[in-house]
């Protein structure tokens, strides 16, 4: 039996084209009649099989909602296409294609010869060093079409794959996922491309990285930078009305990021220029130990009359670890991205398995003094019993070495850690370890990370030399660090607190932590007791003259001053807070920082 189907408009339009006749044969799903309204057109389709019955509109027709626009005789045909109809080409598969063609210009697989030059020199691409950090199949790619600005000078066509990306690849991953929580794990990430013009650093280039530090600033993520490249790129002459360029935002959105979000930067092989200014104003830098990182490359030299240099010859990494540059030297950049990973790790929060965190034999801090207090020891050896296993990283290792510090967790939560090193100057503070004990103070505030300062200090360095470097204006910095903290702050002294230099590695005084531990080997005075007895009893070691007699007295007034500042008796006029066995060292961390 036939039936007779009606089709109406499904909108209000204009009929711009009729593809069928009375009588003509139809399948379903055939195109029948094109609507098309606000620029954009409706297909009306057949929805039965049979034939046309009827055709009520013609090309140009308006029409409304419910108008009838065809009418069908359906033939009980359950055929769903014509073999014999007329081809159709897939214009959005094309599309699909033509996307997936562009966006594989930008990959390894299609710049092999760039891939193995990076190969040769012992270096990763920049696609790779991206996997090392996140899962690519997770990672918001931002800009991955943007070419340098050069097309008046070179084929687009070329342009493509060798200016990929133009030299910066930028995006949101998610890094530690599953061991921080969900909301903690979004991270941006910006990584220079060597393998483009050298990682120079060209008008789009810019305009990608300001965007997503804009991101960055507006959710709050953290951000990983990897800075290889040679600074500003000359070569961009799309770009007919920037004159200087000087105008550029990204240094200052950059630096501006300080103390808003947690920014690592990673710095391999070249490292000059605009690149270096971008890896100097990071929280916590990380270098190869084939990295070489200066504000001026060899080209800048040489323009500047100053000579010609190899550019190995400028800031090798061996250098700028023991001037402060470098906060970590790792071997390559596949530790380099693990250690990114690992110091991102204590600006995510605590770890979703905190209370599964393992750690030492406590008991081992009761034997970790030397028996002569004159003796020097391994203060790590303290920081590593008391920190969740292998979770303590240090920072500036080879810089202002008289303190030791960097971050560990303490039952899974990120603490920062500040300790006294007697391997280096006896633990005395010189304007280096001043400098970099006041800056990580800073890091720690900004980010609301608690501390904890295990101190071992005779003071602060003193000597004309000193004083020379500047000690008086570069070590007060250290007191007004210490009376900005609002983070909870816990101070453990090992053995010497003597000084100014004490005073101001506890933030001000030994009231300014929320809570002041002494172990029992503790000592504590306005300077080195045996600078005390020297200079307070001078009169009367002077009136001895027979020599061993007068070292007798200086031993015996030494031994009362240090019975007077032992930890107990400056515990009984509360000047600390308390006194405990090392091995409770954790577990009093614990309760006074995240209890």
């Amino acid at each position: 039996m036939v039936s007779i189907h009606t089709l109406v408009a499904p909108n209000k339009g204009n009929v711009v084209a009729v593809l069928v006749k009375p009588n003509q044969p139809v399948y379903i799903d055939q195109p029948l009649v094109i609507i098309e309204a606000m620029k954009m057109q409706t297909t009306l389709c057949a929805n039965v099989a049979g034939k046309v019955k009827q055709v009520f509109v013609t090309t140009g027709n308006d029409c409304d909602v419910g108008m009838p626009i065809i009418e069908l005789a359906a033939d009980g045909a359950k055929s769903t296409e014509n073999t014999k109809g007329p081809e159709t080409k897939n214009s959005n598969l094309k599309l699909l294609e033509s996307l997936r063609a562009r966006k594989a210009l930008t990959f390894d697989e299609h710049r092999i010869e760039q891939q193995q030059k990076r190969h040769q020199k012992g270096y990763l691409s920049a696609r790779e060093n991206l996997r090392n950090l996140c899962c690519v199949n997770s990672f918001m790619e931002y800009g991955q079409m943007a070419v340098a600005a050069q097309r008046l000078r070179r084929d687009y066509e070329d342009l493509k794959s060798a200016t990929a990306a133009d030299g910066i690849i930028t995006g949101i991953g998610q890094i530690n996922q599953g061991l921080v929580a969900t909301t903690k794990s979004p991270t941006a990430v910006v990584i220079n491309d060597y393998s483009v013009l050298a990682g120079t650093q060209g008008f789009f280039h810019h305009q990608k990285l300001d965007r997503i530090l804009e991101v960055a600033a507006e959710k709050k993520y953290p951000v990983i930078m990897y800075t290889e490249g040679g600074g500003g790129r000359p070569g961009d002459t799309d770009i007919t009305t920037v004159n200087s360029g000087l105008q550029c935002q990204s240094f200052a959105t950059w630096a501006g990021l300080q103390g808003i979000v947690p920014r690592i930067a990673v710095a391999n092989g070249y490292c000059f220029a605009g690149n270096a200014a971008l890896f100097g104003a990071a929280d916590i830098t990380i270098a190869t130990q084939t990295s070489w990182i200066g504000m001026a490359g060899p080209a800048m030299i040489e323009g500047g009359g100053l000579g010609i240099v190899k550019p190995t010859d400028i800031g090798p990494s061996a250098k700028q670890c023991k001037n402060g540059v470098i906060d970590i030297l790792v071997e390559n950049e596949q530790q380099a991205a693990e250690i990114a990973k690992k110091c991102l790790l204590y600006f995510q929060g605590p770890l979703l398995d905190e209370q599964e965190c393992s750690y030492a034999d406590q008991q081992l801090l009761n034997h970790v003094l030397p028996e002569d207090r004159r003796f020097v020891y391994d203060v790590k050896d303290v920081i590593n019993t008391i920190a969740d296993t292998d979770s303590f990283t240090e920072i500036k290792s080879q810089f202002g070495g008289a303190v030791i510090l960097g971050f560990m967790h303490l039952q899974g939560h990120p603490i920062g850690v500040i300790a006294s090193n007697c391997k280096v100057l006896g633990g005395a503070i010189d304007v280096d370890a001043g400098e970099k004990a006041r800056q990580f103070m800073q890091l720690c505030q900004q980010f609301s990370i608690p501390l904890a300062v295990l101190c071992d200090t005779p003071g602060f360095m003193v000597g004309p030399e000193h004083e020379d470097r500047g000690a008086v204006r570069r070590l007060s910095q250290l007191f007004v660090a210490g009376s900005q903290l609002t983070v909870p702050l816990v101070a453990v002294v090992l053995r010497k607190c003597y000084g100014l230099g004490a005073q101001a590695l506890l933030g001000g005084n030994t009231s300014k932590p929320q809570y002041t531990l002494a172990w029992p080997n503790g000592e504590f005075g306005g300077m080195g007791l045996e600078g005390a007895v020297k200079l307070g009893f001078k009169k009367e070691l002077a009136e001895v003259a027979e020599p061993s007699a007068r070292m007798a007295l200086y031993e015996k007034l030494l031994a009362q001053q240090y019975q007077k500042g032992q930890a107990q008796e400056v515990a009984s006029v509360l000047e600390i807070d308390a006194v405990i066995e090392p091995a409770d060292t954790r577990k009093m961390l614990i309760l006074a920082l995240l209890g």
